[in-house]
C-alpha cells in the first residue's frame, strides 16, 4: 500500500537540508562542544493548569540524558516543546542551537523523534512506513539490519492499526533512528515491551549513544535510567527537582543514601520531599 498525503500528516519527516546555511556562523558553531539541547525557564500551560513550571535542562552533546519521573510530571510536554510540536508559553528551547518551532525545517533532517503514541499512519503496513521514512534521508541505516534487530520483519506486512503496543513502539523507534540523526528524542521507548524486546531496544539505544548521538529519553523507570543514562534529570510536578548521574542520584555503596544536586529555585525541603515521594513510589 502506498502512502497518501493524508498519511504523511501522521509522520514527522525531514524537510530538504538547508544547503544555503552550510557555511553560516551557525554551521561553525555546531562543532563547538555545547549542549545539544538547552531548555531555560520553560513554562507550558493547558488552560489554567501548568504542565511545566520553569523547567531547566541542559543535555550534553553525544550523551544520553534521561528525564525521570512519574506519569503526569511534565516529561512528555517538555520533549514535545523540544521537538517543536508545542510552543512554550514562557522560556526558551534550543536544539543544536536552533529554535524547534521557528527553525523546524532546518532541524528536521538532523533530529529523530519517537512519540509516546507512535504518531504513525494507521492503515499503512509497518514495513512500508519504515521504507518511506528511510527514503527521506540521504544516508539511511540499512533497513534489513534495523528491522532484524528490532524484530520488525515478523509484522512488516501488517497495518499499523493491527499492531500490538510493543510492536508499534519498536516501529516508532526504527523510524526515529533510521535517518542517522544527530539528536534523538525517545518518549518512553520501552513502554509495553516484553523483556526480550526491551533488551533489544536498550542495545540499540546504547549503540547510538556510543556512536556520539545526543539522546533525550523520558522514562518513569529508575532501572531504565540506570541502565542507559549518562545524566539524569528528575522531574516532578512540572519542575526539575534533581540532576546528576544515576550513581549520584541513588548511592550504591552507602546503604542507599540519596545524593542529589537540587536543580530548582524552590526550597531544598520542597525539592527533597518531591524527590523522596517519587523515589519511594518507584521503588
Amino acid at each position: 500500500m502506498d502512502l497518501t498525503d493524508g498519511d504523511l500528516d501522521c509522520i514527522l519527516v525531514p524537510a530538504a537540508p538547508d544547503t544555503a546555511s552550510a557555511g553560516s556562523p551557525d554551521a561553525g558553531a555546531r562543532s563547538a562542544p555545547e549542549p545539544a539541547v538547552v531548555v531555560s525557564g520553560l513554562v507550558k500551560r493547558y488552560g489554567r493548569r501548568e504542565a511545566v513550571r520553569g523547567l531547566e535542562l541542559h543535555a550534553p552533546a553525544g550523551r544520553l540524558t534521561a528525564l525521570l519521573g512519574p506519569n503526569g510530571a511534565g516529561k512528555t510536554t517538555t520533549v514535545e516543546c523540544c521537538e517543536g510540536l508545542r510552543r512554550p508559553d514562557l522560556g526558551s528551547v534550543r536544539v543544536l542551537g536552533l529554535d524547534p518551532v521557528r527553525d523546524a525545517a532546518r532541524l528536521r533532517p538532523r533530529v529523530g523523534v519517537m512519540l509516546q503514541d507512535g504518531g504513525l499512519p494507521s492503515t499503512v503496513p509497518a514495513g512500508e512506513v519504515l521504507r518511506h521514512v528511510a527514503a527521506m534521508y540521504d544516508r539511511p541505516r540499512d533497513l534489513h539490519e534495523l528491522s532484524s534487530r528490532l524484530g520488525l520483519e515478523a509484522f512488516a506486512r501488517t497495518q499499523v492499526r493491527r499492531l500490538s503496543g510493543g510492536q508499534r513502539q519498536r516501529l516508532a523507534l526504527a523510524c526515529a533512528v533510521v535517518g542517522r540523526p544527530e539528536v534523538v528524542f525517545l518518549d518512553e521507548p520501552s513502554a509495553g515491551l516484553d523483556p526480550q524486546a526491551r533488551l533489544a531496544v536498550w542495545d540499540l539505544v546504547r549503540e547510538l549513544r556510543d556512536a556520539g548521538t545526543s539522546i533525550v529519553l523520558t522514562t518513569h523507570q529508575m532501572a531504565e535510567a540506570e541502565a542507559l543514562a549518562d545524566h539524569v534529570v528528575v522531574v516532578d510536578d512540572g519542575r526539575a527537582v534533581a540532576a546528576g548521574t544515576p550513581a549520584e542520584l541513588v548511592g550504591g555503596t552507602d546503604g542507599g543514601t540519596l545524593r542529589v544536586a537540587l536543580a530548582t529555585g524552590q526550597s531544598a525541603d520542597d525539592d527533597a520531599a518531591a524527590l523522596g515521594r517519587w523515589l519511594g513510589a518507584a521503588g
